[in-house]
């Protein structure tokens, strides 16, 4: 069995490591530049799960890992927080709406039967918070929910070194040793790590391990109310496909959500002077029973999507390197992606082959010109 080295100890790696495990690869270390489980972004996600997605591979992502957070309890021995309290996704233009069925038509082609569209009367039922005078319809699906992401990353953490997995922190990569195309050792702050097997799994740091990857980091934000018993956390992911203003409740705050396009830096501080504003205001508009429920200055956080070209992971071997495996680039979905992500990366490396296809997220598609082309919306 080969020697696995993974570069990153976030919940993709994690899941990695410890898929590798249970497929009888042991011998794994997983690296991380943090001092800690959950030092970069995972505990900074909204903790949102979904399978309507607009592209096959997306959508064979989500279904995935649905089924494996299904048995999460049973198999890690942790409940990962899965919640089917649904997605709402709502489109106040016939562009948004034309393009919602059109994904759920794929939706359905693929197996997710249960998503459906719906007009506008059946959009307020689902949640009645909502007040807008220009939605047109929308789409939803009773399956989508919710998850936790620090208990799937502290479970799969767990449950890999319950099966020899080390974990390795305050290691900072500074360069690879290459050899035939092939790396030898990564040269760390700790000296040189020697394997026969890299995987790529740092997330929005992931271009800054000395190979040419098409990662760049983006802040994503988020405004917290204070605790309220106003609107129920059971209440569905509520998305407006038109702008991605969108809303949810966690822990009886209401999380208020607005996709920016910042500069693509490393950056996380909070932008209460010009991002701040204007997500209150699309949530004053179209979600009144909020107006009067204050934001929690200490509760808000920003955190970094690692975003590919296309906005679509990137998973695979490495073009260039024989012994590089990337599992980067989910741009957003990568918590709900992961179960699915340690499946097939370890597969990869068992088999040489999955049980999904995810020719269309190869790694070498940039280069071919054969980016992913899809809706923006989903």
């Amino acid at each position: 069995m080969p020697s696995v080295v993974i570069i990153g100890a976030g919940v993709i790696g994690a899941s990695i490591a410890w898929h590798l495990s249970a497929r009888g690869i042991r011998d794994v270390i997983v690296i991380d530049r943090g001092d800690e489980l959950g030092a970069g972004s995972t505990p900074r996600a909204t903790g949102g799960f979904r399978a309507q997605f607009a592209t096959p591979a997306d959508i064979a992502l989500s279904l995935l890992s649905r089924e494996k957070l299904r048995r999460f309890e049973d198999e890690i021995g942790v409940d990962s927080g899965y919640r089917p309290y649904g997605y709402l996704f709502i489109a106040r233009s016939e562009l948004a709406m034309a393009q919602l069925r059109a994904a759920n038509e794929l939706q359905h082609a693929c197996g997710l039967a249960e998503a459906r569209v719906i007009d506008a009367e059946e959009v307020r039922a689902i949640n009645p918070a909502v007040e807008d005078d220009a939605i047109v319809g929308g789409t939803f699906c009773p399956t989508d929910g919710f998850i936790r992401a620090m208990k799937i990353l502290n479970g799969y953490a767990a449950a890999a070194q319950r099966n020899g997995v080390r974990f390795d922190f305050g290691v900072t990569v500074r360069g690879m040793r290459i050899e035939n195309d092939r790396i030898v050792a990564l040269e760390t702050s700790r000296g040189d790590v020697y394997g026969d097997v890299f995987i790529n799994a740092a997330g929005a740091w992931a271009s800054t391990l000395g190979v040419d990857l098409p990662v760049a980091p983006l802040r994503r934000q988020v405004a917290v109310t204070v605790e309220t018993d106003v609107l129920s956390d059971t209440m569905p992911m509520t998305v407006w496909a038109d702008d991605g203003f969108h809303f949810r409740v966690r822990d009886r705050r209401v999380l208020l959500l607005w996709p920016d396009s910042p500069p693509s830096n490393y950056d996380i501080s909070f932008d209460a002077e010009g991002w701040l504003p204007r997500v209150l205001a699309f949530a004053h508009a179209r979600v009144p029973i909020v107006r009067d429920i204050p934001v929690d200055p200490s509760a808000c956080w920003a955190g970094l999507y690692e975003m590919s070209p296309d906005h679509h992971a990137i998973l695979g071997r490495a073009p260039t390197l024989a012994n590089l495996y990337l599992a980067n680039g989910c741009s957003g979905h990568g918590v709900m992606h992961a179960p699915a992500i340690g499946h097939v990366i370890a597969e990869l490396i068992v088999d040489g082959r999955t049980s999904i296809d995810i020719h269309s997220l190869r790694p070498s598609r940039f280069a071919e010109g054969e980016g992913i082309e899809a809706s923006s919306l989903l």
